[in-house]
């Protein structure tokens, strides 16, 4: 990973840090933006293609849900609240990838604290 890379993901790590206390629905947009800033994008609105809050059927037609974010085909976000137990999450966030963005692999990697983990 270059140096500059780096720097602009410990400068992101810093600012999470410092500003997001974890609830989902409100710091979400923003905690986006600066995430996908730190990865040399201008912003979650200059992709073109990004969308916060994609509903989608449940899959058992009793209602709707809501991804948080994707960037087809590149990217689903599903967020949750700082503490949440993500293993009992990994499903749903692979069901939203596999209906909205179908026929594209899925690889995992969580954020916890702003660190990837796995």
């Amino acid at each position: 990973m270059s140096t500059d890379r780096k720097s602009r993901l410990q400068a992101f790590v810093d600012w999470a840090q410092a500003h997001i206390s974890g609830d989902e629905k409100g710091e979400a947009q923003i905690f986006l933006d600066r995430l996908l800033q730190a990865f040399s994008q201008k912003g979650v609105l200059e992709t073109g293609k990004a969308e916060f809050r994609i509903r989608k059927a449940k899959e058992d037609g009793g209602g709707t849900d809501f991804a948080d974010f994707v960037w087809k085909p590149l990217v689903l976000i599903e967020m949750k609240k700082r503490g949440t137990d993500l293993r009992r999450h990994y499903r749903q966030a692979f069901d939203y990838w596999t209906r909205l963005v179908p026929g594209r692999a899925y690889s995992r990697i969580d954020i916890r604290g702003g660190l990837p983990v796995g």
